[in-house]
Parts: structure tokens; sequence; C-alpha cells
């Protein structure tokens, strides 16, 4: 029982890229959030904010 199961190990590239593609991934993913917000703004109007009292 003294081996270890050490899985996969990445290179300091492969980290690298791995990062650089988890970034690309949570951009786009905060781009979609604005864009689903501004589409939806722009359905409901200008009179959305005229609400009686």
């Amino acid at each position: 029982m003294s081996e270890e199961k050490k899985g996969v190990v990445l290179t300091a590239e492969e980290k690298r890229r791995q990062r650089a593609r988890s970034v690309a991934i949570a951009w786009a993913l905060a781009a979609l959030c604005v864009l689903f917000f501004v589409v939806t703004i722009a359905k409901l109007g200008p009179g959305v904010m005229n609400r009686p009292l």
C-alpha cells in the first residue's frame, strides 16, 4: 500500500493553457450575462420605470 495514485500531472505549459481557457470561458459567460440583461431591459422598454404608486 505504499504506492500513491498521482493521477494526471500537468506541466507548467499545460497549466498555463488550462488557466487561459478558464479565463476565456469566464469572459464569455460574463458577456452572455450582460447581453441577456441588456436584451431584457430593451424588451421591457422605458415604460417599466413608470409604475403607479
